[in-house]
C-alpha cells in the first residue's frame, strides 16, 4: 500500500484522546537497585528488525557486558551478557507480547559481576557521526519506550531525508507506569546529555522535550537543568495535558507540529525524529561511558505488597522482581508485562525482563464476557488515528485479513483506547495483533514463494 495521509484526518485540537485514571502510587518512590539476580534469561529476539544470531554457546564462561548476539540484519540491536557467569542452558520461550516462540541463552551467576573494560569517549566532540552510531549499535540500544526500534537505525535517516525536528518524550501517559518519571527526575542529567549526542548526530533546528502537565517536578527539574547547561536556547519543553496516548510518537508529531505522519510510514517522512528519554539517557551510557544496554528502570505496581521503581539487570525473571516488592496481594491474580492498556499478559512468571518492558503490572483477574457488537461508534470516537476498530474484529473474526489491510490496520499502533471504552468487552486489541500477525505470514509466505532471478 503507497504512503498516504490518515484516512480520516482531523485538525490537531481534535485528535482523540482519553482522560484515564492514572494510579502513579510509586511516583514518589525513588529508583532502588535490584540485587544481582542469580541467572538472567536472555531472549534473542527484543527488537523490531532481525533476530539476533548467539555468539556463546553452553559451558562458555561471560563477563557483564560481553556481546553474546549478534542481529541477522542492519535493523537489529545486538545483545549483552547482564551479568558474569557462565552459559547454562539454550531454551525456548513464548513471547507475551506476539505468541512468538523464541530462543534465549541462560546465564548462571557467578556472584563476582565481573566487567568486560569499557571505553569511555574522551569528549563526544571529537567523535565522528560514524564513530557515535558505532557506539550506540554496538551498545545494543533500542526505543526503551516500548517500540524496541534499533536506536542507531532511527539516527540513520535514509534516501537523503532532513530531519528539522526532534522530539524527547517524556509523556508518560497510561496509568500506572512511572519508571520514565523517575529517570527524568534521577538521571536528567544524562538524559539531557543523551539528547545533546542527538543534536550532533541530526542538526536540527528546533528540539521539543515533550512532557505531560501532571508532572510538574520533572518539568521544573528539566528547565532547571537546561539552564544550568547554557541550552534554553536549543531545548524547549513543552508541557502537554495529561490525555492518554500523548505519547505515541505519531499523535506526538500531530499535536506538537500539525504533520501528519503517512499511513505505513515513520516520523522522518515528515522530518521528525521522536526518541523516549530512557532512550535518550542509554545513548549518553553507550556514547559517553562506553557501556551497554544491560539494566533498565522498570515499574514493579498494582497488587504487590511494596510498589518499587527497581533498577534492574535485563533478562531477570519477571518472577524475582514481584517476590522482591513483598508478593502478589490479590487472589487470582494476572501479570502483564507492560502497562494495562498496551502490555501483555505473562502467564509464565518465569519469563525475564527485557529491553522494551518498563513495567510489571499485577491486577485482579477479571474474566470479561465478549459480546455482540452494538454498533454504538464508541471506538471510532476515540481512536487516535481516526480508523473504525470494529470493522478490524468483525474481518478478524471472519478470516478477511485483506479487508483488514484494506481498512489501515497498518496505520494501528494498539493504544488500547477502543477494546478500553468497548461496552460490549469486545477485546479488539486481540484481534488486530492476530489480523496483524496474518498479514505479516501471508506476505513472508509470498516473498518466500517469489521464483529466484540470476
Amino acid at each position: 500500500m503507497s504512503k498516504m495521509s490518515w484516512p480520516w484526518a482531523r485538525t490537531k485540537s481534535h485528535i482523540s484522546r482519553i482522560k484515564l485514571p492514572e494510579y502513579k502510587q510509586t511516583g514518589d518512590i525513588p529508583i532502588e537497585y535490584f540485587p544481582l539476580p542469580q541467572k538472567v534469561v536472555i531472549p534473542l529476539a527484543q527488537n523490531q528488525g532481525a533476530p539476533c544470531e548467539p555468539l556463546v554457546k553452553t559451558g562458555d564462561r561471560v563477563l557483564t557486558g560481553q556481546k553474546i548476539a549478534e542481529p541477522a540484519g542492519f535493523i537489529g540491536a545486538p545483545l549483552h551478557a547482564t551479568i558474569s557467569g557462565n552459559v547454562s542452558a539454550v531454551t525456548t520461550l513464548t513471547n507475551p507480547q506476539t505468541g512468538q516462540l523464541v530462543t534465549a541463552l541462560v546465564i548462571t551467576s557467578d556472584g563476582a559481576d565481573k566487567w568486560i573494560e569499557l571505553g569511555s569517549s574522551g569528549g563526544i566532540e571529537t567523535l565522528s557521526v560514524n564513530d557515535i552510531l558505532r557506539r550506540i549499535r554496538e551498545a545494543g540500544v533500542v526505543g526503551l519506550g516500548g517500540g524496541i526500534f534499533p536506536t542507531h537505525v532511527k539516527l540513520s535517516p535514509k534516501n537523503g531525508k532532513k530531519i528539522d525536528t526532534v522530539i524527547l518524550n517524556g509523556c508518560e501517559s497510561e496509568p500506572y507506569i512511572t519508571s520514565d518519571y523517575r529517570v527524568m527526575l534521577e538521571y536528567g542529567e544524562k538524559v539531557l546529555s543523551g539528547l545533546k549526542i542527538i543534536k550532533q548526530l541530526l542538526s536540527p533546528k528546533l528540539i521539543y522535550i515533550a512532557v505531560e502537565d501532571n508532572k510538574p517536578k520533572a518539568i521544573a527539574h528539566l528547565k532547571n537543568l537546561i539552564l544550568s547547561m547554557g541550552c534554553e536556547n536549543e531545548f524547549n519543553v513543552i508541557a502537554l495535558s495529561t490525555r492518554y496516548p500523548a505519547g505515541a510518537e505519531k499523535v506526538l508529531v500531530k499535536l506538537l507540529l500539525d504533520r501528519e505522519v503517512p499511513i505505513g510510514g515513520v516520523p522522518s517522512d515528515v522530518g521528525v525524529i521522536v526518541h523516549n528519554v530512557s532512550t535518550a539517557k542509554a545513548i549518553h551510557d553507550a556514547v559517553v561511558e562506553g557501556k551497554p544496554l544491560i539494566e533498565r528502570v522498570v515499574t514493579v505496581t498494582g497488587s504487590v505488597r511494596n510498589p518499587k521503581n527497581l533498577l534492574v539487570r535485563l533478562g531477570t525473571p519477571l518472577r524475582d522482581l514481584i517476590d522482591y516488592c513483598g508478593g502478589m496481594t490479590c487472589k487470582e491474580p494476572e501479570v502483564v508485562a507492560g502497562g494495562p492498556m498496551m502490555g501483555a499478559y505473562a502467564p509464565d512468571l518465569d519469563y525475564p525482563l527485557t529491553k522494551g518492558m518498563g513495567c510489571v503490572l499485577i491486577q485482579r483477574k477479571r474474566p470479561r464476557l465478549e459480546l455482540e457488537c452494538i454498533r454504538c461508534g464508541t471506538c471510532l470516537e476515540v481512536c487516535p488515528m481516526s480508523l473504525i476498530p470494529r470493522q478490524f474484529a468483525k474481518y478478524t473474526k471472519a478470516n478477511r485479513y485483506d479487508d483488514c489491510k484494506k481498512a489501515y490496520i497498518e496505520a494501528c499502533f494498539e493504544c488500547g483506547n477502543c477494546a478500553y471504552n468497548c461496552p460490549s468487552n469486545i477485546p479488539t486489541v486481540s484481534y488486530i495483533k492476530l489480523a496483524k500477525s496474518k498479514i505479516n505470514f501471508k506476505e513472508e509466505e509470498s516473498k518466500a514463494c517469489q521464483p529466484m532471478t540470476f
